[in-house]
């Protein structure tokens, strides 16, 4: 008889697995029909990252403590951190604050803006995103203030810039199903941006994403990510790489920073903030599936971490529906 058991593919690429878990939750896409001189002055965004994709013209982006970068038609821009950062058309031009410049709000998520004078016609369009899973964190927290991708003359990269003509093009016609396709891409462009760096930037042979890429260390990490309800020991770690627990400890805290246990314990947290966050899971079921065998343990772990227990974050949480915090005070 065939086994039809579904299985786990091979742990060969634990980037590839890490990238796959991105998940983005776009907040806000403006598409900005501009005309110099114009700037825009935006403010900084906790937790989100910003990106500015130029479908025609161009611009210069400004981010405080950073050389100003230009933006060129076809160039996509991240802004990773959410820091405040100026574009405008020229260096020296003034730029007005976001919120003071009106929009047509097309949707909730979509907004056009016409700005600026009547020089040189520039079009972009601006995403906000904010990630959702600890390993985007993780891996957000490496990036640069600014990552650029160059114009679409490119050939480098011309799967992505034949990406950045069709945004382009539905941004410029904005046909029916326009808007989602504009936010469909944009979100694929920001991994692509992230894979194009983690191929050329020196830092990204470096801590989290060289043990990600390291044959032993990385196959232990993407264990731990798959699933972080097993009971994980050095030992069972080290054994399942085929290495001494010895080599694995000292291996594991030599690429990632810190000790494999220590590792566990706050990926474990993370997850569990972010389920909070979206108010899907009862607390107690959320221990089960981060492997602890109970919610007052589970309980203890967070507090140590985030300095308050889960409970308490769930119901100063808004959004979070009132029968789910009150079946867990009961």
């Amino acid at each position: 008889m065939t086994d039809t058991k579904p299985q786990l593919p091979s742990y060969a690429d634990p980037l590839g697995e890490t990238l796959h878990m991105l998940k983005l939750n776009g907040t806000l896409y403006c598409r900005s029909e501009l005309t110099a001189p114009w700037g825009i002055d935006l403010p900084p965004i906790e937790g989100c990252m910003m990106f500015h994709i130029v479908t025609a013209g161009r611009g210069w982006l400004e981010v405080e403590g950073e050389e100003p970068v230009l933006l060129e038609a076809g160039s996509l821009t991240l802004v990773p951190h959410g820091a405040g950062h100026i574009i405008r058309s020229s260096p020296d031009c003034p730029a007005e604050p976001l919120f003071d410049i009106p929009v047509e709000r097309v949707s909730d998520r979509y907004e056009i803006m016409r700005h600026g004078g009547d020089g040189e016609y520039t079009q972009s369009i601006c995403v906000v995103v904010r990630f959702d899973h600890v390993a985007a964190e993780r891996l957000v927290a490496l990036l640069p203030r600014i990552v650029q991708i160059d114009a679409w003359d490119s050939d480098a990269e011309g799967w992505l810039q034949s990406t950045l003509r069709f945004i382009a093009r539905e941004a410029r016609e904005l046909r029916p199903g326009g808007e989602t396709v504009i936010t469909h891409l944009s979100d694929i462009l920001v991994i692509q941006a992230i894979r194009s760096w983690l191929a050329t930037a020196p830092a990204a042979d470096q801590g989290w994403l060289a043990a990600l890429r390291d044959g032993q260390i990385g196959k232990a990490l993407a264990m731990i990510h798959r699933s972080p309800d097993r009971e994980w020991s050095v030992e069972s770690l080290a054994r399942e790489v085929g290495m001494s627990r010895s080599a694995f400890s000292a291996r594991f805290t030599e690429l990632v920073g810190e000790p494999a246990m220590r590792y566990i314990t706050q990926w474990r947290m993370q997850l569990a903030r972010t389920q909070i966050l979206e108010g899907a899971v009862p607390l107690g079921e959320l221990a089960g599936r981060l492997g602890y065998q109970s919610e007052a343990a589970f309980s203890r772990a967070f507090k140590r971490m985030f300095g308050l227990p889960p409970g308490r974050l769930r119901r100063e949480t808004p959004g979070v529906p009132a029968e789910l915090v009150a079946a867990e005070q009961s």
